[in-house]
C-alpha cells in the first residue's frame, strides 16, 4: 500500500509538471495613446500629423480627424514622445513635443491646446502657430475653388457641344452661356491663386486649369497667358506646351506655336507625333492649310500608321497646288504627294471617317485632273 500512495504522488508531480510546460504563456497587454489637438483659436485641428516615438526606437504615424482627435493603438510599455507636426509652409519647423508613459491595457491622453501653448511660449511660438494656421486656411481655400472651377469646366464642355449642335438661329444663346460660364470658372481659378503661397506645388494645376477655362470657349490670348504661368511653375510638362500651341496657332502665331509643340515633343519622344499632329490640326482648323504641311509631315513620319494624318496632310497639300499653261489649257499641278497621302488613308481606313473623305478628295481630284491614276478604286462620274 505504501508503494501505491508513492506513485500516485509521483503522478501528480508529473502532471502539474506537464501542465506547466502546455500551458500557454499570457500574452503581454499593449496600451495606446490618444487624445485631441486644438489649433491657436482652440478649435480642432484637423489632418495634423501625430507621430509616436517609443523608448525603443519603434515608430508610428497617424492624423488627427475632423474632430481633432487622434489614437495610437497597440503600443509596448514605455516612454513615449509625440511629435504634432506642422503643416505647410511651417512643416521644416521643429514638431511641437510632449511625453507620456504607456503601461499595459492602459490610454495614455495627450490633449494639446495651442492656444494656452503659445500663450505660454511667447509671440515667436505665437507667430509660427499663427502660419500653420493660415497656411491651413489657405488651402481648404483653394481646394475649394480649384474644385467649383473643375465643375464648371465640365459645364462649359457640354455647351460648347450643345452650341456644336444648335441650329444657327439659337447659337447666340448657347455662345452666350459658354462666355458666362468661362468667366465664373476662371473667377474660381483666379480665387484658388490668391489661395497660393510662395513657391506652391499646386501652383501649376491652378494656371493651368484657368487656361483651359479659357481655352474650352476660344479666349486664345488669355489660355495663353495662363498656360505660359503654368509652364513657368513647371516646365517639365509636355501637355503645358501642346495646350498652349493649340491656342497660338488658333490665333496665327505660328512661330510661337511651333516653338511650344517643339518643345512638347522633346520633353515627351514617344508621343512626339501627337504633338505635331496637334499642331497641323490647329493649323488645319484655322484654315491655314498651306502652313500645316510641315507638322503634319513631321507627324506621318513619326506614326505612319495614323489615318487621320495622313488625310489632312492630303487635304493641306490640295491647298499647294498650282496650275500651268499648255496650249490654250490651263493644267492642275499637284504638290508632290498629295494623292499619296489619300491613298495612304484609304489603305490604312478603308471603311472609317478618314478612308472615306479621303476617297471623296481623291474624286475631287479626278474631277480637276481627269486624267490622273491612283491605286484606289473610284466611282465614274457621270457626264
Amino acid at each position: 500500500m505504501k508503494r501505491f500512495h508513492m506513485s500516485l504522488a509521483l503522478l501528480a508531480m508529473l502532471m502539474a509538471g506537464l501542465a506547466g510546460v502546455l500551458a500557454p504563456r499570457a500574452a503581454a497587454q499593449t496600451g495606446s495613446i490618444s487624445g485631441s489637438i486644438m489649433d491657436v483659436n482652440g478649435k480642432p485641428w484637423a489632418e495634423v500629423v501625430i507621430r509616436t516615438l517609443s523608448d525603443q526606437g519603434a515608430k508610428q504615424e497617424t492624423k488627427t480627424d475632423s474632430g481633432g482627435k487622434f489614437s495610437v493603438l497597440n503600443l509596448r510599455s514605455g516612454i513615449y514622445t509625440v511629435f504634432v507636426v506642422f503643416p505647410p509652409p511651417n512643416d521644416k519647423q521643429a514638431p511641437y513635443e510632449a511625453k507620456c508613459r504607456v503601461q499595459g491595457g492602459e490610454d495614455a491622453k495627450v490633449d494639446l491646446n495651442f492656444k494656452d501653448i503659445v500663450s505660454k511660449q511667447g509671440a515667436e511660438a505665437q507667430e509660427q502657430v499663427k502660419k500653420a494656421e493660415e497656411a491651413k486656411s489657405k488651402m481648404e481655400g483653394l481646394k475649394t475653388h480649384f474644385a467649383a472651377g473643375n465643375a464648371l469646366i465640365d459645364q462649359e464642355k457640354q455647351a460648347k457641344i450643345e452650341l456644336l449642335k444648335a441650329p444657327a438661329d439659337q447659337r447666340d444663346g448657347f455662345k452666350q452661356k459658354l462666355v458666362d460660364l468661362s468667366d465664373q470658372a476662371a473667377k474660381e481659378f483666379q480665387e484658388a491663386a490668391k489661395s497660393l503661397v510662395e513657391k506652391d506645388p499646386n501652383a501649376h494645376l491652378v494656371w493651368f486649369k484657368l487656361g483651359e477655362a479659357y481655352d474650352t470657349a476660344g479666349r486664345n490670348d488669355d489660355a495663353a497667358q495662363a498656360y505660359q504661368q503654368a509652364i513657368a511653375a513647371k516646365p517639365d510638362v509636355p501637355g503645358y506646351y501642346n495646350n498652349l500651341g493649340n491656342v497660338l496657332a488658333r490665333s496665327g502665331k505660328i512661330d510661337d506655336a511651333k516653338a511650344a509643340y517643339t518643345k512638347s515633343a522633346g520633353l515627351d519622344p514617344p508621343n512626339a507625333a501627337t504633338a505635331w499632329r496637334n499642331f497641323g490640326i490647329s493649323l488645319y482648323n484655322a484654315n491655314r492649310l498651306g502652313d500645316a504641311v510641315e507638322p503634319l509631315q513631321k507627324a506621318a513620319e513619326l506614326d505612319p500608321k495614323n489615318a487621320q494624318t495622313w488625310y489632312l496632310l492630303g487635304a493641306s497639300l490640295v491647298y499647294k497646288m498650282t496650275t500651268k499653261r499648255v496650249g490654250n489649257k490651263e493644267e492642275v499641278q499637284f504638290a508632290p504627294g498629295t494623292i499619296e497621302a489619300y491613298e495612304k488613308a484609304v489603305e490604312l481606313d478603308p471603311n472609317g471617317t478618314w478612308g472615306q473623305q479621303a476617297k471623296q478628295g481623291l474624286e475631287q481630284l479626278q474631277l480637276m485632273a481627269p486624267g490622273i491614276e491612283t491605286k484606289v478604286n473610284l466611282k465614274k462620274k457621270k457626264s
